[in-house]
């Protein structure tokens, strides 16, 4: 990957060539006028032993690349993959902001490598290159819309190689490969090569689809639809057209379940709650996970096999009006209780112990698994926690028909384009992911149909390593 990305980039001996997280040094070792930064001083160190002749800034990038005079012809590199919840603090202040001065507003979501990126960018010299790999997270992510449209804005050619095997086999991320040239120019498209293996090539591989800006933006400002041959990408669209088919966001509200803050207090066993002496009133069946929903209704039967076998399934529903038992306030100053009152929800809301948004949806849907999304009636009147997605019917359709148009192979074709592989098999679909899910009704498929549909979901499958 490093000779490959280098290869790219580099063009002529008197080209330096920047990496701007340069870890312990594995770009700069493959050329000779090289130059670095790292923040960590074990790297650092390892980075200079490795590359002698490098010349290494040791500190932190953006605070460097805001203020720097250096420009460069190329740069290449393996920028770090710190995804939002850990990208905090001033260094997450300082990229959005300078990322935001580049012409690149990334929300508050955004993973680290996106502003390496646009922040490398702005220290080329005109006609300069980048070859960088970074996630396949590129290709779906929201944040990838401005780190996307800022490239196209400001280079002449804009790849993107997407890899299926597993680069880093001990990671659950998939990487692609990002290859820019012409800096200080604009394109109007996107190059895309999908490939099976990684293996070293001279120059950058040819395209698989060239995609314009407006066929980007019919997919939702999306590249992983790309990964699908063209005739299912054309029957998908057609389909999607059609004045039968409807958004599952038309027809429901899709929402998340309740955040108890400590699901172990919140939820109780039945012969918890009974040893509790807590009133049957208060405490509301639900549905814990995604693991629940097999694909048939949760029904008053399915809630009595869960009773029986004890399951941790009975949730404290309590409310400021509650009225607080002398059993009930014995449970709310356990040990365990004081612990639940640490954590962040139970200190950010008053009382600490009634927990918000607890509604009986008319269905559930699963929002991560290997076969796709499970949508299930509930005959129960379960509530669920944020681990799966409440569906409440809002539309013409009725929860029968749509539960049964949920079964059509064009259904799961479409979760598998509006969702996006989570690692490890997994496909997930956010909420505004399932919103876009298209349902047909009544459509009968011709055989090639068949065959066409059932090879997109097989591809899909593949590119994200579901076995089976």
């Amino acid at each position: 990957m490093v000779q490959t990305l280098v290869r790219w980039a580099t063009r002529v001996p008197t080209d330096r060539m920047l990496d701007p997280s340069c870890g312990d040094g594995r770009f700069l070792a493959a050329w000779r006028n090289s130059f670095g930064v790292e923040r960590d001083s074990s790297a650092h160190a390892q980075a200079r032993q490795r590359a002698p002749w490098a010349r290494i800034h040791e500190g932190e990038f953006f605070t460097w690349a805001a203020t720097t005079k250096e420009r460069f012809e190329c740069a290449a590199g393996n920028p770090p993959f710190i995804r939002y919840q850990t990208f905090a603090g001033p260094t997450r202040e300082r990229a959005l902001k300078l990322a935001a001065s580049l012409g690149a507003p990334f929300s508050a979501l955004t993973s680290s490598w996106a502003p390496f990126l646009v922040a490398t960018a702005s220290l080329l010299k005109r006609g300069g290159r980048m070859a960088f790999v970074i996630p396949s997270e590129v290709g779906h992510a929201p944040y990838a819309e401005p780190l996307l449209t800022f490239l196209a804005s400001s280079f002449a050619r804009v790849q993107l190689v997407a890899v299926r095997e597993k680069v880093f086999p001990e990671l659950s991320e998939d990487v692609w490969l990002l290859f820019a040239d012409g800096y200080g120019d604009r394109t109007a498209e996107f190059e895309f090569t999908a490939t099976d293996h990684l293996k070293f090539i001279a120059t950058p591989p040819r395209p698989t689809s060239r995609v314009s800006d407006a066929e980007w933006r019919r997919w939702n400002r999306r590249l992983r639809p790309f990964l699908l041959p063209e005739s299912v990408r054309e029957l998908y669209l057609e389909t999607a057209a059609l004045k039968t088919t409807r958004r599952f966001g038309t027809l429901a509200k899709i929402g998340i379940g309740y955040v108890t803050g400590d699901n172990d207090f919140f939820h109780l066993r039945p012969s918890q709650a009974k040893a509790a002496r807590i009133p049957r009133s208060l405490l509301r069946p639900t549905v814990r996970n995604g693991r629940a929903l097999n694909g048939h209704p949760i029904s008053d039967a399915t809630v009595r096999r869960w009773l029986e076998d004890d399951e941790q399934i009975l949730l404290l529903h309590l409310t400021a009006r509650t009225a607080i038992s002398d059993s009930l306030k014995k449970y709310l100053n356990s040990d365990a209780a004081r612990a639940a009152q640490k954590t962040y929800k139970c200190r950010n809301r008053s009382p600490w112990y009634a927990v918000p948004d607890v509604k009986v949806p008319d269905a559930f849907l699963s929002y991560m698994s290997s076969e796709g999304p499970a949508l299930v009636a509930n005959h129960s009147g379960c509530v669920a926690t944020n681990s799966v997605h409440t569906v409440n019917v809002t539309n013409d359709w009725s929860l029968s028909k749509l539960l049964l148009t949920w079964k059509d192979p064009f259904t799961r074709l479409s979760c598998e384009i509006e969702g996006h592989p989570l690692g490890g098999g997994a496909l997930k679909v956010e909420p505004g992911e399932a919103v876009r899910v298209a349902l047909i009704d009544k459509r009968k498929w011709s055989l090639p149909e068949q065959h066409t549909i059932a090879d997109g979901i097989n591809t899909l499958r593949r590119w994200r390593h579901c076995r089976g």
